[in-house]
């Protein structure tokens, strides 16, 4: 089985010193490839790195994600820009997006960061559709507004994926019919998430693209623990199991689509 994690964090692998084992850890599990998503200023250049030094195992992605869009986030987008003229060019922009789960409790201070959060993903979208570059999207309890935002920027829907989805059949719909696609984590492991696992079932396999989101988020069976790639296979048998179909099935046409929407070389 050969699998590719098509949205993961391995800063805290690349800051504790331990990469080099970690890639180990990865490929010795079958997964022969990861994109680490930017989510800062902090992390894009490190990624940067990564994908330039490991370019038969790293692809990697700059964006500015809604939790993190602070007062002054303007500045952080504009920097965006130049990472696209540089030699390793991001694989994609993101994760952008809108996050209303984590908002303050001062319903005014909410509504001020609502905004800024809207702003910035306006901002990313019309950078995406400059660039014509794919997009990682993070919908945390906005799910409608980020379709909305979506459709007014002009972004080709076919280069969109909302990642770590977790919304239900008939939302993937709406992604799938615009010509979007959703990915899925371990959660469809997690006993409360039926409705998440009866999304990737009306999804289907075609447009199918797994996920790991580590550390966060780890499958049923080390849930609580430090996620990692390596345990992708999981996440992959569970989906084959919600399919009907077999797990190096699965791996294949996953692997092959995570591959072309991030540009990957052929495997």
């Amino acid at each position: 089985m050969r699998l590719l994690d098509s949205h993961c964090h391995p800063e805290y692998a690349l800051k504790a010193g331990r990469l080099a084992a970690w890639v180990a850890e990865c490929r010795a599990a079958g997964v022969e490839g990861a994109v680490a998503i930017g989510t800062d200023l902090k992390d894009w250049s490190d990624y940067r790195d990564l994908a330039a030094q490991q370019p038969d195992f790293f692809r990697h992605t700059v964006g500015l994600h809604p939790c993190h869009v602070e007062e002054g986030w303007e500045e952080t987008v504009a920097a965006i820009s130049p990472y696209f003229a540089d030699h390793t060019q991001p694989a994609a922009l993101g994760e952008i997006g809108l996050d209303y789960f984590r908002l303050p409790s001062d319903a005014a201070q909410a509504e001020r960061i609502k905004g800024w959060q809207q702003e910035a993903f306006r901002r990313q979208l019309m950078l995406a559709y400059q660039f014509g570059c794919p997009v990682v999207i993070h919908s945390r309890h906005a799910f409608d507004d980020c379709v909305r935002l979506i459709d007014a920027s002009g972004v080709d829907w076919r280069k969109v994926v909302f990642h770590c989805f977790v919304e239900g059949p008939d939302q993937v719909r709406q992604v799938n019919q615009r010509g979007g696609r959703a990915s899925f984590t371990g959660i469809i492991s997690y006993a409360k998430s039926e409705e998440i696992r009866q999304a990737l079932k009306a999804q289907g396999l075609a447009r199918l693209m797994l996920e790991t989101d580590a550390p966060y988020l780890a499958p049923q069976s080390v849930r609580g623990k430090e996620n990692t790639p390596a345990y992708l296979p999981e996440i992959c048998a569970k989906a084959a199991e919600l399919l009907g179909l077999p797990a190096d099935e699965v791996a294949e046409v996953a692997t092959r689509n995570a591959r072309e929407f991030f540009g990957f070389a052929a495997g």
